[in-house]
Formats: structure tokens, C-alpha cells, sequence
């Protein structure tokens, strides 16, 4: 691993705790260059809800390139891209009756969330975004400026503006009525809170530590929106694609977000892609008034258009996630149950799922335990002190009793008992 460290950069991080050489992938494991496998509970940061090197992309994938078909091209019209468009009107926006145009803003989920910035912005004429506590939106400046972590903001080097924090469900540990602080701020006319244009939140907080907003929590939110002119974005980069069970992770609270962001698991196979769901009245947008060379990565747009037709032409995924999230939140409700004197919290929904710890020191120690049993997962949370679950949604029922078996195992071996 010498020329890693000489080489790379400093700012590597997850190399850090699995310090191995990985050369393989397939479905839910990842295999080192000696050949030891490693369960994949972190599945590309939530890029590989379909598992790794899946075959029904993979071989979609190998057709398109053995044609010559388009790689690179911008925003023209390709074969590809029209696949990709056609096909997501008919698997996912006709069917649940949602009426989206699609802006592709680049290929990341920052460039998702800053498009969505920008044109509510451009739109409303309004500076100001309200953002959440311990929401994470991206590493670019706009995405950065609504994003909580102090240690990810304070990497911008200048002052992060426009943008407002409010209180995230249970906060306050449900002290307060939902919104008192930013409905009273909203029409108080001496609170000195810049009229917003928009709203940006993740119904399940990922990098923030596992945040699951309650159904409830979320409709009220629509609905403050809407009662004062404010935009909704919704950023599902992470939670999207059916993490939670069904493909948008807002359907079960039966809202219509303004702005949806997309990106990670959108492309299927793990390649670049992001996407922006904007209203129809909402494209204003002028002529290249937002673009970017890699907003049109033709590859990306093949297996995006196979994971949709393979996976969302029923609701099989959908309740495959919905129940063996259930079973894996009952385990880790269990295993935080014979801790009761180190305060361990299960948290989380569908295949988001995480374990709370005191400290992150704590939880840190419980991931490289389950590192040295051969599975990999993730901290998260203010102070990393969440040990984080996003595993391929394809897991088998085999793998999730592995998995659970390994994260039981590790917490007893830090924790003790």
C-alpha cells in the first residue's frame, strides 16, 4: 500500500479503516487482492443498492460499449438518454402520478443539490435556503453552506451564507410542537429570518447519524411550505432509489416535493449519475444557463434504464426492503437492549439503519471489530458515533443473518458482555 501514501492525498478516509487492497466485487461482497471477502454493508455509500457488478446491468452495460454505443455527450440527444427518460416516466413518475421535468446537473449528488439551489433562487428571486440540523448536502460551496457538520463546513475556507438551520424531528427530543422556532421566526416580522426560497431536507439523515423524520413531521413540513410560498427540495441522493422501500423515500408521508435530488443509486451500477426533478413550472431555466461537461455519461444512463425495468416494474423490491428492514431493526433494537447501562440507540428505516453509541470512539472500535470479522460499515452522525448500515438491497436472507451475526459479535466484544 506504499504508493497509496506517498501518492494520495491525506484527505482519503475510508482506506483508512479498512486498510486492505480490494480487487473484486460481486453482489454484496468485496474481495481483497489475497481473496479474502468482506460482507458489503456499505455498498458505495448507498451507490450500490443493486450490488455490486450486477449481472442483469453489467450485461446491459457490456452490450451498449461492444456496440460503440454514445459514451460521452453532453446534453444531446442520444439513444441512451431517451431509454433512460422514457423509462422513468413509465416505471416510476406515471405511476405514482408525480409530473417532474429532469434536469441532468452533473455527475455527482452535490451537482444535484446545487442546481436545486440554484434555481429556486433564480425563481423566487430569494437568497435564503432553510436547511436542517445535522443535514449533509454535499462538499461544494452551495451544498456546504446547508450542510451541519462543522469539521465538513469548515473545509469551505470562507464564510458559508444564505443559508438558515432549523431544528430536524426530535431535535429537541419532542420538548416543542413540530416548527414552533421556524413558524414563529416565519411570522414574527421582527425575527430578522431573510424570507427563504426554499426548504432542503433529507427524510433520513445519513451522514448526520441515521435522522429518521416521522411521517408526520414530514406532511407538516409540506404543508408550512406551501402555506408560506416556500419551495420544497427533497435531497434523496442517498435515501432514493428504494433505501427506505419505496423508490422515492417521501411516498409514504404522500407529499409532492418541488425539487427532488437524485444521484448515487440512480445510475445502478455505481457509475456517475445525477439527476434534478424539478415541477414543470419551475423550468426556467435559460439556454446553458446551467451545464456541465459530464452531465451525459451514456453508460450511466443504460444501467440507470436496466435497474428501473428490473427492479420497479412491480413492488417484489419494494417489500423485500420493507420487510428485511423490519427484521434488522428488530435485531438492533435487541442488541441495543443488552446495553442498557451504555445508552445504545437503534435507529433508522428500511435498509438505513444504524447503531448509536456515547461516544464515536466507541462506535469506531465496533466497526473495526466487525472490519476484523469481515464485514464493512461506516460511522456517521455529529461525532461519528453512529456505526451506519446501508447494505445492497439485493441482500439475501443468508447475508443479513451473517451480517447481523458479525454486528452482534462486535459490539459484545467492545461493549463487554
Amino acid at each position: 500500500m506504499s504508493i497509496f501514501e506517498k501518492l494520495e492525498s491525506e484527505v482519503r478516509s475510508y482506506s483508512r479503516g479498512w486498510p486492505v487492497v480490494f480487487d473484486r466485487a460481486v453482489g454484496s461482497h468485496l474481495y481483497a487482492e489475497d481473496g479474502t471477502p468482506y460482507l458489503d454493508f456499505f455498498a458505495g455509500a448507498g451507490a450500490l443498492n443493486y450490488g455490486h457488478n450486477n449481472p442483469i446491468l453489467k450485461q446491459a452495460l457490456l452490450d451498449y460499449i461492444s456496440r460503440d454505443g454514445v459514451t460521452h455527450a453532453l446534453d444531446m440527444y442520444t439513444v441512451a438518454k431517451r431509454d433512460l427518460l422514457q423509462t422513468l416516466e413509465d416505471k416510476i413518475l406515471g405511476p405514482r402520478e408525480l409530473e417532474y421535468k429532469v434536469v441532468f446537473p452533473g455527475p455527482g449528488g452535490a451537482n444535484a443539490v446545487e442546481a436545486a439551489l440554484k434555481l429556486a433562487r433564480k425563481v423566487t428571486g430569494k437568497e435564503s435556503v432553510i436547511n436542517f440540523t445535522n443535514a449533509f448536502h454535499g462538499m461544494t460551496l452551495g451544498a456546504l453552506s446547508v450542510t451541519g457538520n462543522s469539521m465538513k463546513r469548515s473545509g469551505a475556507g470562507i464564510p458559508l451564507v444564505h443559508a438558515t438551520p432549523m431544528p430536524y424531528d426530535q431535535y429537541f427530543d419532542g420538548a416543542y410542537p413540530d416548527f414552533l422556532y421556524f413558524e414563529r421566526l416565519l411570522d414574527d416580522s421582527g425575527s430578522g429570518l431573510n424570507a427563504p426560497a426554499a426548504v432542503i431536507v433529507e427524510t433520513v439523515q445519513g451522514e448526520g447519524g441515521i435522522n429518521a423524520a416521522g411521517i408526520e413531521w414530514l406532511r407538516g413540513l409540506s404543508d408550512l411550505c406551501q402555506r408560506h410560498n416556500i419551495l420544497l427540495i427533497v435531497d434523496d441522493v442517498q435515501m432514493g432509489c428504494g433505501r427506505t422501500g419505496p423508490f422515492f423515500s417521501f411516498e409514504d408521508a404522500g407529499i409532492y416535493p418541488d425539487m427532488v435530488c437524485l444521484s448515487k443509486s440512480i445510475g445502478g451500477y455505481g457509475l456517475p449519475l445525477a439527476l434534478t426533478l424539478i415541477k414543470p413550472e419551475l423550468d426556467v431555466w435559460e439556454p446553458g444557463e446551467h451545464n456541465g461537461t459530464f452531465r451525459g455519461i451514456n453508460p450511466a444512463f443504460v444501467t440507470a434504464a436496466e435497474a428501473l425495468r428490473a427492479y420497479w416494474s412491480d413492488d417484489e423490491l419494494e417489500k423485500s426492503t420493507r420487510a428485511k428492514g423490519e427484521r434488522i431493526g428488530n435485531t438492533l433494537q435487541g442488541i441495543a437492549e443488552s446495553y442498557p447501562e451504555s445508552n445504545v440507540l437503534a435507529k433508522g428505516r428500511g435498509f438505513a439503519r444504524g447503531l448509536e453509541f456515547e461516544s464515536g470512539e466507541i462506535a469506531g472500535k465496533v466497526c473495526a471489530a466487525a472490519f476484523e470479522r469481515g464485514l464493512l460499515m461506516e460511522t456517521s452522525g455529529p461525532d461519528s458515533e453512529v456505526a451506519k448500515l446501508l447494505p445492497p438491497l439485493t441482500l439475501s436472507d443468508a447475508e443479513v443473518d451473517e451480517g447481523l451475526g458479525i454486528i452482534d459479535a462486535s459490539v459484545k466484544s467492545v461493549l463487554g458482555k
